[in-house]
């Protein structure tokens, strides 16, 4: 298993450090940092600044945002990128949600698995500078009728064959990431209840002829974004983690539409996914926050001194977590690194 770093969002609490901390992890060897979007900071930009000023670490777009972009933009963008930091991007894509992408960017949110997959399929084909054609129900290129003609990527970028990661959560989303992407960016996740998310994942693997006949799932990388809080006051860990859980339990998505409730309930979390929907929407986050119960927290992070950490970490490569991706929660810049260099040492050793 490998380690990540999960960069957030730049100028927001963690991202302040963000420099710091990536250097240290390039530093650590650290396979991988990913850089968030949502309507703030964008990644591309922080990736290309991040670029400038690390060696060896990749660098995850943690996600570009796929109703931000045409799929031509993203793969003008992850072309250059890639280019820049010597075939180091990584090309993350996500839908994101309604109310981001209907509120914010004034696309419809409307049959996102069939956009994604034809947004994949026409930035594939713009990579390995083929003349962009693409008559699809969601994209048409060129135009018809029209002036524009089909068009090759003028640059030639390090890899035709750039990896691209998916974030998604419930059954068609993974299916279709197991179909079309080599990597799932995966959050909220708890090693314990992983498995049939990872099966569907394996399942549309092997029907899509991915991997090996073997193994569908060989060089398919599960990147899963985990909270790590160090140390021997739990209830001080589950309250540092708790803002984080309760704005996904309860502020990710509508009361009819959020994934992230369904998976607190899929964990026997009922009553509480309850509590905290019902406390976010009204309006009341601290609240919410303070009705993450230590056992949800738990599931979904690493909390607690160093050697309870080393102990529960093998959870996640057991569940078939190819890329540990650490968010460090800490009271300071000092702490946070001290973070990364524990994970080193416990996954390293």
């Amino acid at each position: 298993m490998r380690l990540g770093l999960a960069g957030g969002y730049a100028g927001m609490g963690m991202g302040e450090d963000l420099l710091d901390l990536v250097q240290e992890a390039d530093r650590l060897g650290y396979a991988s940092v990913w850089v968030a979007e949502a309507y703030g900071s964008d990644s591309p930009t922080v990736l290309a600044w991040l670029a400038a000023q690390t060696e060896r670490i990749g660098l995850g777009a943690g996600v570009m945002q796929i109703p931000a972009r045409t799929p031509a933009m993203t793969a003008m963008t992850a072309a250059t990128l890639d280019t820049l930091s010597g075939g180091r991007f990584l090309l993350g894509l996500g839908v994101s949600g309604p109310q981001v992408s209907e509120g914010w960017h004034g696309v419809p949110f409307a049959a996102p698995l069939g956009r994604t997959r034809e947004y994949v399929d026409i930035v594939r084909a713009a990579l390995r500078r083929e003349k962009v054609e693409y008559d699809g129900r969601h994209f048409t290129l060129p135009l018809p009728d029209g002036p524009g003609k089909a068009l090759r990527l003028t640059i030639h970028p390090p890899r035709p064959d750039l990896p691209v990661y998916l974030a998604a959560v419930g059954p068609k989303n993974l299916a279709l990431a197991g179909e079309v992407a080599d990597g799932w960016l995966a959050i909220f996740l708890s090693p314990e209840h992983s498995g049939e998310h990872l099966g569907t994942v394996r399942e549309a693997r092997a029907a899509a002829g991915r991997g090996t006949p073997e193994d569908p799932m060989d060089g398919f990388d599960v990147v899963a974004s985990v909270p790590v809080v160090v140390t021997d006051d739990l209830d001080a860990a589950r309250a540092a983690v708790a803002p984080y859980t309760a704005l996904y339990i309860g502020g990710m998505g509508s009361r009819e539409q959020n994934f992230y409730n369904r998976l607190a309930r899929s964990m026997g979390f009922e009553e509480a996914a309850d509590e905290i929907q019902d406390l976010y929407l009204a309006g009341r986050p601290r609240d919410a926050a303070a009705a993450v119960p230590f056992e949800l927290a738990d599931a979904t992070a690493l909390l607690g001194p160093p050697e309870r950490i080393a102990e529960r970490v093998g959870r996640y490569a057991d569940a078939g977590v190819t890329t540990l991706s650490v968010a460090p929660y800490a009271p300071s810049t000092e702490h946070r690194l001290a973070t990364l260099r524990l994970m080193a040492e416990v996954v390293g050793g």
